[in-house]
């Protein structure tokens, strides 16, 4: 268990009043988690002090180098006042995966999860408590070697931000429109695609900003060789209802394994509706919309939990989806894992864990 030195702030920041200046990434709370590495030392030192600047040398390995790793997840508020994560363990199993990958020291699962309930613990009050707002929680490790020179970095920090999030896209819950990709790649078999990476973003934004200058909201990956599967979202897993069936891109080493991706699956089979983890090219989904079976299109991931796709742009073929509308799935799935997350509904999965 760690022994972590606490530092509150003598300056508390002004809350947000209204629900609806919160956006998304743009506040952050009173407080902030640190720890740090040393070769040979393990992880030491771990606290909570005031939200402030990190001081870096200019020749930090993270600058130079991209050695770093970041996880995301949500705290909320329910009616009776108590504070549930959702699925954190998930979160914390996927951190030491990236960590693996990026050759960044393993941390242990239960210091992530202590730390992440002191932080949260600490700056509760900054939850918002409007519908479809919640704390959003950053935990992220970067390399801090000052050294230029390509190997794995001797010293790291580990840190958490939170702030208060509204909806993650300006629709919130209505249907986006996406852009598909097949001039650049975002990932391939064998790099880093399933790893939580600022690289894999970074690798995105190219394409992110065509999408946006095409009016569209986000864009819709193909695999890095053929250029023929379809993979993610830029930041969500991907399903496709098509003929009363549900499909999602296998796992296969180029997509990132989303918490929200998994548990819509745990929760269909529950449901008794057909799921199906495969390959499924962006061919068949045309052919689908083409013959009127393609019945709905949505998104997973933390920040949204449901998208759902209203718009299809391949290669200047553009489908509409459930005429532009919600399908009943997609609302159903999005009541259903909001309802277990804000503590409305029973959870039946025991997903949640509750912040003292």
């Amino acid at each position: 268990m760690l022994n972590i030195k606490i530092e509150k702030t003598t300056q508390p920041k002004q809350k947000p009043i209204n629900p609806d200046d919160l956006g998304f990434g743009q506040l952050f709370s009173d407080h902030m988690f640190e720890m740090t590495y040393t070769e040979g030392q393990g992880w030491h030192d771990p606290e909570i002090k005031p939200y402030q600047p990190i001081v870096l040398d200019p020749s930090a390995m993270v600058f130079h180098y991209g050695q770093e790793m970041f996880e995301g997840l949500k705290a909320y508020k329910t009616k009776d006042g108590r504070v549930l994560l959702f699925r954190p363990e998930k979160n914390i199993e996927r951190t030491n995966i990236t960590n693996e990958r990026l050759c960044i020291p393993m941390v242990d699962e239960e210091d992530i999860l202590q730390a992440i309930k002191a932080i949260v613990s600490i700056d509760k009050d900054w939850i918002p408590e409007a519908e479809g707002t919640s704390l959003y929680i950053r935990p992220f490790i970067i390399a801090t070697d000052p050294f230029l020179g390509v190997r794995p970095s001797n010293t790291y920090k580990f840190l958490i931000i939170v702030g208060p999030v509204g909806a993650y896209y300006k629709e919130g819950i209505n249907p986006v429109k996406i852009w598909v990709e097949n001039e650049y790649v975002r990932a391939v078999k064998g790099g880093t695609g399933y790893a939580k990476t600022g690289g894999n973003y970074a690798a995105s934004l190219k394409a992110q900003v065509k999408a946006k200058e095409n009016g569209y909201t986000q864009v819709l990956w193909l695999d890095g060789i053929e250029r023929k599967y379809i993979e993610e979202v830029g930041t969500m897993n991907v399903f496709f209802k098509i003929n009363g069936q549900v499909i999602t891109p296998s796992l296969e080493g180029s997509i990132l394994p989303g918490i929200t991706r998994n548990s819509v699956i745990e929760l269909l089979k529950s449901w008794n509706i057909p799921i199906t983890e495969r390959k499924i090219s962006i061919d068949e989904v045309y052919e689908a919309a083409q013959a009127g079976t393609l019945e709905e299109v949505f998104g997973t991931g933390t920040a949204a939990v449901i998208s759902p796709v209203g718009e299809l742009n391949w290669n200047g073929k553009i489908f509409k989806v459930n005429g532009g509308e919600i399908g009943a799935l997609s609302q159903r799935v999005y009541d259903y894992i909001t309802g277990i997350q804000t503590g409305k509904l029973e959870d039946v999965f025991n997903w949640v864990v509750e912040v003292k």
